[in-house]
């Protein structure tokens, strides 16, 4: 099997190194293709103004000056003499769930491998975003993600459909299981703007986060974590709300 990994955190990220020792224990055909530098939050843009650098950092490991996305697709279409048979995209450092999704670069990298027809899982390491990069537990997802990237590659990634992986804010053991969730929702008020001033007076503003108070719904990913489960949610890249497109018709073929 031949494996395509790249992530949103940049090539030297410590996750990065921890998605090539989960995927080695699959496959020794791996290609590692990651951008130069951080592109946390760039969803699925591309770089269509801007050369793409290529910088190779040893045998069958690349730096892109660029987005995830733009690395599946320079590993894909310039790389690789052929195409892969899975992309990984990870292990994120943070959690990549509800309204997450539509920002990640780590979930657009596989949303592009599986537009190019390849089945892909995005794979992110929960922490508590308060309390600080540090407290991380890498080792929840080097323990687990084997076993649950086993299950989904023998059970068939569907068309058109990419696999979302969060591994819970804890040690291997204190794990509870899978859950195969649904993407939920959080409440509106937890994103703020702080004003502030550099060292002219002048101001700048940050998009900054604070804690709210909400529940999770059921059988959501927010609430598996909560639980300590590692969540597995299949995302379709169809966003079309079909029961909507029908009330809709109706309303417009009654004007007409």
């Amino acid at each position: 099997m031949r494996i395509l990994i790249t992530n949103d955190d940049g090539i030297h990220a410590p996750g990065l190194a921890i998605m090539e020792r989960i995927a080695r224990e699959i496959s020794d055909d791996i290609f590692v293709i990651a951008p130069e530098t951080e592109q946390s939050g760039v969803a699925h843009s591309l770089s269509l103004n801007d050369p793409l650098r290529l910088r190779e950092i040893s045998k069958r490991h690349y730096a892109v000056k660029g987005t995830p996305t733009d690395c599946v697709i320079m590993g894909v279409r310039k790389l690789m003499d052929a195409p892969p048979d899975l992309v990984l995209s990870g292990v994120n450092c943070g959690q990549n769930v509800a309204e997450d999704v539509t920002y990640s670069g780590t979930i657009a990298a596989a949303m592009e491998g599986t537009m190019l027809g390849i089945p892909s899982i995005a794979l992110s390491q929960v922490y508590d975003f308060f309390a600080g990069r540090q407290t991380i537990h890498w080792s929840c997802a080097e323990a687990h993600a084997v076993s649950v990237m086993r299950k989904l590659l023998a059970a068939g990634i569907p068309p058109d459909v990419l696999m979302n992986v969060n591994f819970p804010a804890c040690l291997p053991h204190e794990v509870r299981g899978v859950a195969v969730t649904m993407q939920g929702r959080r409440s509106n008020d937890l994103m703020k703007i702080e004003d502030r001033k550099d060292g002219r007076g002048n101001p700048y503003h940050w998009i900054a986060f604070q804690r709210g108070n909400f529940t999770p719904g059921p059988g959501t990913d927010l609430e598996a974590l909560e639980e300590n489960k590692i969540t597995v949610t299949p995302l379709k890249l169809d966003l079309t709300d079909h029961p909507a497109v029908t009330a809709f018709a109706n309303v417009f073929e009654t004007e007409s």
